[in-house]
């Protein structure tokens, strides 16, 4: 009588690569999951920068606008007329407002003309103190997408992180719920490499902490 085939898992040499294996897959979900859980997903980010604004030292009349919003602009050049007073541009940068309308008496705490200079362009995002706020570091790597550029990814360092809520007036309640603050950090990007990016664009960010 013949013996009865012994079933291929019964010899040791499998045996000992199935656990090879199952060690393997072990380590593999750990890593998994160590990649999963080591950033902080942030999904409200906006590539943005300081606004200048240019305005009169001497009150007067407008008299000419001479650039319009979109436009590239040298540090120096004529951007307005104000009575006998020439407004220049402090910096280069791009024109992002202008109030034109000849013949309206502008101060120096009406600004004629708004820009930014797009070197100081960086990525705002905005994120919940209950959401992995405490675990960002300066220093710490990101990486970004933005809505205007589906498909593509970006990075970036974490530069600044806000050292207060984007809400820090007092607010009483009679509720017991304490309310979730909001915090932004600032990411700096390499901004002569992406010309591209335009101020006010909206962006996903995952910052990787360490």
């Amino acid at each position: 009588m013949e013996n009865p085939k012994k079933s291929i898992f019964t010899k040791s040499w499998v045996q000992s690569l199935a656990g090879i294996v199952a060690i393997i897959l072990i380590v593999v979900a750990i890593l998994a999951y160590k990649s999963i859980s080591s950033y902080v997903k942030i999904d409200e980010g906006t590539i943005s920068a300081p606004i200048i604004s240019v305005s009169p030292e001497i009150p007067g009349i407008l008299q000419k606008i001479n650039v319009k919003i979109g436009d590239e602009v040298k540090a120096g050049q004529n951007l307005a007329e104000v009575g006998a007073e020439i407004l220049t541009a402090k910096t280069d940068g791009v024109i992002v407002y202008t109030n034109d309308t000849p013949g309206q008496y502008f101060t120096y705490a009406s600004p004629v003309v708004k820009m930014i200079n797009k070197e100081d362009l960086r990525l705002i995002g905005t994120i919940k103190e209950d959401a992995g706020f405490s675990k960002i570091k300066i220093g710490d790597t990101a990486t970004f997408t933005l809505d205007a550029f589906a498909g593509k990814s970006f990075t970036g360092i974490v530069e600044e992180i806000s050292a207060t809520s984007k809400d820090s007036s007092v607010v009483f309640s009679i509720s017991d719920k304490r309310e979730v603050k909001d915090f932004t950090i600032k990411i700096k990007y390499d901004t002569a490499s992406h010309p591209e990016f335009i101020n006010g664009m909206s962006a996903k960010i995952k910052v990787y902490t360490k």
